[in-house]
């Protein structure tokens, strides 16, 4: 299986607006945003798993 590694153009946009986003934030501000894409990584891959399940 093939899979994508590199981001799509839409993907580098994104992560660019986040990464200016990031630079205002203070160290607690910004330890919560870590934490909460974390978090929003761990829903992803539960719902990922889950649909593979499916299939």
């Amino acid at each position: 299986m093939d899979l994508p590694v590199e981001l799509t153009l839409e993907q580098q946009f994104r992560l660019q607006n986040l990464k200016d986003q990031i630079k205002n934030l203070n160290q607690e501000e910004a330890q919560e945003f870590l934490l909460e894409v974390l978090r929003q990584m761990m829903v992803k891959d539960n719902l990922v798993k889950h649909l593979l399940k499916q299939a």
